[in-house]
């Protein structure tokens, strides 16, 4: 089984940039990540196929964040800008480890079967 090591999560001011990393221990496919903030059920945030299809983002985070992958290291990365108060949140990298053909983003926690174990994002106001 596929296991991951995500780091990147800290306290940041509203306005600041993060990068989360997620390393994965084998081979992957499609990629993404979610978040689980206070009170509320895990989103999704961004997506990246393995086939090369995409990116694909939650309208929230469309033109703030971006989704980056590096294969040789197994490797998938969120590029976070402009972060906002509710952008706090438990992030979490998710993999699917068997390939996928279909069309769209995949943005659902069921299109996935191997996760992280989170990171947390705090934005202060």
């Amino acid at each position: 089984q596929v296991q991951f090591v995500e780091s990147g999560g800290q306290l940041v001011q509203a306005g600041g940039s993060l990068r989360l990393s997620c390393v994965a221990s084998g081979r992957t496919y499609d990629m993404g990540w979610f978040r689980q903030g206070p009170g509320k059920e895990r989103e999704f945030v961004a997506g990246i196929r393995w086939t090369g299809a995409g990116p694909y983002y939650a309208d929230s985070v469309l033109g703030r964040f971006t989704i980056s992958r590096d294969n040789a290291k197994n490797t998938v990365y969120l590029q976070m800008n402009t972060l906002k108060p509710e952008d706090t949140a438990v992030y979490y990298c998710a993999a699917d480890t068997a390939p996928s053909r279909g069309g769209g983003p995949r943005s659902n926690s069921y299109d996935y079967d191997s996760w992280g174990q989170g990171t947390q994002v705090t934005v202060s106001s």
